[in-house]
This record gives C-alpha cells, sequence and structure tokens, in this order.
C-alpha cells in the first residue's frame, strides 16, 4: 500500500505560511538546502528543478494532493508546478483546465485511500494547513523543516483540526548550521 508523505516547512511557532500566504521568512540559503533538495528534489516545482540543472530522480512520490491556496501560490507563472508528478488539488473552485492538473470537489479522505489502494509510489501532501487537518488520519510520514524563525500568526501546520492527540515516533532528525532541523515521523 502506497504512503501518503506531509512533507512542508514550518516555523518553530507551528505555521506553513503567514496570514496571507506568505513564505519568504523560510530559509532559502544555507546548509540544509542541497542535502534537503537531494533528497527531497520530487518537491521541487519542475520549472526550478529545471532552471538549476537539479536531476528529479527520486524515486519518493509519483502523486502530490494540494489545496487551492498552495497551488496557487504558482499563478499564473506556474499552472503546471510538479509536471513529473501526478497533480491532484482539491478545489471546490470553477478552475479552468491545466493539462497535467487534476481539480476535484471530493471527499480528500476518500480520494487519499483510493489512491493509497493503487499501484505506485508514495504521495506527498505539500498543502495546505487545512486539507492536512482534514488528512491527519490518513499520513503515515510527516516530515517538517523545522524554520527557526517565529511568526506568531499563519496558516498552521494542521489548521482547524482541533484537540486530536495522536502519537507518532521519531524516526530521524538532521540538524543543521542554518538553523533549519529536518524532522521525520511515522504513524505509531
Amino acid at each position: 500500500m502506497r504512503e501518503l508523505t506531509y512533507y512542508v516547512a514550518v516555523t518553530l511557532d507551528g505555521f506553513i505560511a503567514g496570514p496571507d500566504g506568505e513564505f519568504d521568512f523560510f530559509l532559502a540559503e544555507g546548509d540544509h538546502r542541497d542535502v534537503i533538495n537531494a533528497r527531497f528534489n520530487q518537491t521541487i516545482p519542475t520549472q526550478i528543478n529545471e532552471a538549476l540543472g537539479i536531476p528529479i530522480d527520486g524515486d519518493l512520490f509519483d502523486t502530490v494532493l494540494m489545496g487551492w491556496n498552495t497551488y496557487a501560490v504558482g499563478l499564473p507563472a506556474m499552472p503546471s508546478p510538479y509536471r513529473h508528478l501526478r497533480q491532484v488539488v482539491f478545489t471546490s473552485r470553477a478552475a479552468e483546465p491545466v493539462e497535467g492538473v487534476e481539480f476535484i470537489d471530493a471527499d480528500p479522505v476518500a480520494t487519499v485511500r483510493a489512491l493509497k489502494a493503487d499501484d505506485g509510489k508514495g504521495i506527498w501532501l505539500c498543502g495546505g494547513g487545512a486539507l492536512a487537518a482534514a488528512l491527519a488520519d490518513e499520513i503515515d510520514r510527516l516530515v517538517l523543516k523545522i524554520n527557526p524563525v517565529l511568526i506568531g500568526d499563519g496558516i498552521p501546520l494542521f489548521g482547524g483540526r482541533g484537540y486530536a492527540p495522536q502519537a507518532l515516533v521519531r524516526t530521524a532528525t538532521t540538524a543543521f548550521e542554518s538553523g533549519v532541523v529536518l524532522a521525520e515521523y511515522a504513524r505509531v
């Protein structure tokens, strides 16, 4: 069965973006960048990978899931941000068709369960926080790029989930001189 991995950058105070979707406070430079980009090269938009000459050779994922706000970050410049992956965008908006992007207005849990039952590689949950909250019980792995910054308000890692404790087990932690910590967890 395929696994769902929520791989995302997060602040020390638990936000994946600012109140208006800002993310420019995340560290783009530092000793963490090349290590993380090599391992998770499939999570870099195709256009950026091509411009930087980073090969897309990972075998972690073949599908990416996004909410509308996460998808819209790249518009209009990147209407198909992850051309190297199957792209599924959960939205109730009427979206113009984009080659390689599936816009769906369906139950995220049922959709993920069906995807997990299919053959293939892993499924990457790119964001956002509300989608992650809806899929919390389906997340098999949580990979956090914890950035050494506090922002005080914004889009939470699991927005609107409510009180629902779940234990995870730490599988790896890598601390970088930049202050970024890559923390990896799996479902118990």
